[in-house]
């Protein structure tokens, strides 16, 4: 077991989650976790942990969305665990960082500590097109920008986008609305 797996664990132990079937895949995380000590990795199949952070502005008004372009839907930053990542939080700020260009974020302490705002599993084929789908199962944070920050589109984006919190496009998905609206709740 390595210390992301760890983490991994221990985060989701002390987290108490709020709404419809979140305790649910809280346990079912968990689970998987126990069942496989290689949980947090991409290779792991049919599912692994991913990481991801919805990016806040700093007057807490608007919520930056990426256009994926596998996927084709504006989502939230975020993806797979990497080796280098030494707790599932790191994961999450560092996939936000990246896949948003914006230096300066801040993971969002609940109730004084950092923690996961929701869980969402979903069924993807990251392994490539012609391979089996898989599941990821995704723990989402919220990350908030820091004053002035600029976005830069990234290779894994086709575009990157402010949105008004009643202004989500089209083509977001129910799970990505869910979020937005706890993060509205949080901010």
């Amino acid at each position: 077991m390595t210390a992301l797996h760890a983490d991994t664990v221990r985060t989701l132990t002390d987290w108490t989650p709020a709404g419809d079937g979140q305790e649910g895949l809280r346990q079912d995380y968990l689970t998987h976790l126990a069942a496989h000590p290689e949980g947090v990795w991409r290779a792991c199949v049919p599912a692994h942990i991913t990481a991801s952070a919805l990016v806040v502005d700093p007057a807490g008004e608007r919520v930056l969305l990426t256009l994926h372009p596998k996927v084709g839907l504006w989502l939230q930053m975020g993806g797979h665990c990497e080796p280098g990542d030494g707790t599932l939080a790191a994961a999450a700020l560092r996939e936000a960082v990246e896949e948003s260009g914006v230096a300066g974020l801040e993971l969002l302490a609940v109730d004084g500590r950092v923690a996961p705002v929701k869980l969402d599993r979903h069924q993807v084929r990251c392994l490539g097109r012609d391979r089996p789908e898989n599941t990821h199962l995704d723990v989402q944070y919220v990350a908030v920008a820091p004053a002035g920050a600029r976005e830069l589109i990234s290779e894994e984006s086709l575009d990157l986008r402010w949105f008004g919190w009643d202004e989500l496009p089209a083509d977001t998905d129910r799970s990505v609305r869910d979020l937005v609206a706890r993060a509205r709740a949080l901010v």
